[in-house]
Parts: structure tokens; sequence; C-alpha cells
């Protein structure tokens, strides 16, 4: 296992940058995961980690090695892909024994080494069969296996689950954090899905357009975004805003609507700020400010409620039943202690 220093790296392809002097420092044994929308420079960051990419500037450091020129069979790292990149002629066994056979290690280590892993992800009775003969979830267990073999110091998953069904992603999450606790290697894991970097990461870097907008535990990025990207990408239903500006220690909307806020910084009358309501933090309460329904969604342990408030499309979250209709009123009162308040001008929270 290795820590996983990243330092100011850039990426461009001729005079298109894409990664814009990314610096990131990984603990030995963390589990980190990569999260942005599609084109944010993610997975380019991950291949520029594995060597599958030349890197334009900066350094990559994994323990204290810089292995910017080094190849990426040396670079001690084990990669795990979205398509599961299994050979389809080679059976189970074959397929995770395959890159200790090309470093032409001892027979009984191999045998060993797959038989472990095997028995790590439940495979032991799957290893004379072929690709072709597994289901998805089992797939990419084998590649799971293929990557343990190696006992590498990194471990790189660029977005393994998605092209799995929603119940066997979130069955592979579980394994795949069990995985992780068991043999504690450092990880380094790409996704687009905010949800899966919440349930699994010790840490997010939050990726847009080729920079990293925060990095944090999840609660600490879901409690205190940084800016409004963060506030809106984290989260699911995404957290709703309001335009207005502050004045007399409370937010006026743009409609004249005054809504309650804890803590209001000094010297702030008249600054235009967006208003951030998680949805879970509006309270139906006979006293709230009127909102018209425009859809329910009942989940079963939730609902979901989306309705015009203060005269933005906002969507609330509750335990409670719900039994509006569209088209009716229902009054909401957003937690002033829940509040998030953004500066207008530079996005940057206040």
């Amino acid at each position: 296992m290795a820590s996983l220093q990243i330092v100011d790296v850039r990426k461009a392809y001729g005079s298109t940058q894409v990664i814009h002097g990314v610096d990131i420092a990984i603990n030995d044994g963390e589990f980190v995961i990569l999260v942005g929308p599609s084109g944010c420079g993610k997975s380019t960051l991950l291949r520029m980690i594995a060597g599958l990419e030349n890197i334009s500037g900066g350094e990559i450091r994994i323990g204290p090695r810089v292995v910017n020129d080094v190849a990426p069979k040396d670079r001690d790292i084990a990669m795990v892909f979205q398509n599961y990149a299994l050979y389809p002629h080679m059976t189970v066994a074959d397929n995770m024994a395959f890159s200790m056979k090309l470093r032409k290690a001892p027979k009984s280590e191999i045998e060993e080494r797959v038989n472990k892993a095997a028995q790590i992800l439940s495979l032991t009775k799957l290893l004379d069969r072929y690709p072709r003969q597994l289901s998805g979830g089992q797939r990419q267990r084998v590649a799971m296996g293929r990557a343990i073999v190696r006992d590498p110091q990194v471990f790189l998953f660029d977005e393994p689950l998605s092209n799995l069904d929603a119940k066997l992603r979130v069955q592979m999450r579980t394994e795949i954090k069990q995985l992780h606790q068991r043999l504690k290697t450092t990880t380094v894991y790409v996704t687009h899905d905010q949800i899966e970097a919440m349930t699994m990461a010790d840490k997010i870097v939050v990726m847009h357009d080729g920079i990293v907008e925060q990095i944090g535990a999840p609660l600490d990025l879901y409690d205190r975004p940084a800016n409004l990207f963060v506030a809106g990408f984290i989260g699911s239903p995404a957290m709703n805003f309001l335009e207005g500006h502050l004045q007399g220690g409370r937010f006026i909307s743009e409609g004249g609507i005054t809504l309650p806020v804890a803590n209001v910084p000094a010297a702030s009358d008249g600054k235009p700020v967006m208003y951030g309501i998680r949805p879970e933090h509006f309270i139906l309460d006979s006293n709230g400010l009127p909102a018209e329904v425009t859809v329910v969604e009942p989940t079963g342990s939730e609902t979901q409620v989306f309705a015009k408030f203060c005269g933005t499309d906002v969507v609330g979250v509750f335990r409670e039943r719900v039994n509006a209709q569209p088209g009716q009123q229902i009054n909401l009162t957003p937690d002033p202690k829940l509040v998030h308040l953004f500066d207008r001008q530079t996005g940057k929270r206040i």
C-alpha cells in the first residue's frame, strides 16, 4: 500500500486545456472518489494516474516515487474498468491469474492468490466458467479479483458499476466497500453518481470543467458545500435555490417574500445572494408560506413533492404521507438553521 500525491497536474490536447492544475493528497489506505458530471476530467485524471495518458505538467507520486515517466505495468497499480475487460476465451481462474503468469510467478503462488481472491469475492465455485456464463455482477467480481491477485499499492476503479442494474449496483457498492475495509488498499474510484460517492468514500473530490471544486468527507460536502456547484451536485434530490438579497438580517426573494435565516454575515445588507435549502429541510407548517403542488411522487418511505414556492420550482422530501393533489396548496417553512447562503456573483458560500 502507498499514499498517492497529485501535484499541480495538468492535461492539454494541443491548445485545449482539460485538466487545470489539480492538487489532491490521498493517504495510505484511503478510499477516495472522484465525482463530477460527464466531461469534468475525472476519468482523464484516473488514466493519468494509471499511466494510460501522459500528463502535460505537474507530478504524480505513488509513495515516494514520481511516476510521470514510469510505464503503467511498473507503477504497481491495478485498474478495474467499466466494461470488465475480461478475456472471453479464458476461464475465471485464468483471467484472474493472467497478470501473474506474465510476470512468470511460481505456479503455487498463483494458485494461492487466485484461490484467496476467489474466496474473498465468493467466486470459488465459478473458477472453471467462462465470462459468457456469468452475470454482470459476477463478471465485475472477476475483474476485481484480477486486481486483487496483483496485490497492488493502489486500486483504480473507472465507473465499475455503470453497466449494472439498479439493485445490483446497490449490492456491488456494499461489496466494494467491504473489500476495501478488508484489504485496506489505497483506492481511487471514478463515478458520475453522487449517491455512490456519498455512500462509499472516505473522501470525495468534486470536479467540474477540469478543476477541483471541493475535497472533503461526504457529510462535510453535504453539510457545508463550498459553492453553488457543489451544493447543487451533491445531494439527491438536489438543493433548491432562490434568488434574492439580504436585508435587516433576513432574506428577501426577488418576488419580495421574506424567508428566515439563522445566521446572517455582518454588514451584508443589500448583498445579492442565492438562498439554498435542501428538500428534506422544508417543514410542512400551517403557518408557513403557500406553495402550489405540481407533482407528488410517493416512494414508500418518503414522499417527494414538487411545487411552486416563492415563484420558483422547488422539491420537498417528507417522511410523513402527503395527500395533496396537483394544483392544491400546501404551506412550507424552510428550517432557518439549515439554510445555505451563496454569493450570487462568485457562487461561493458566505
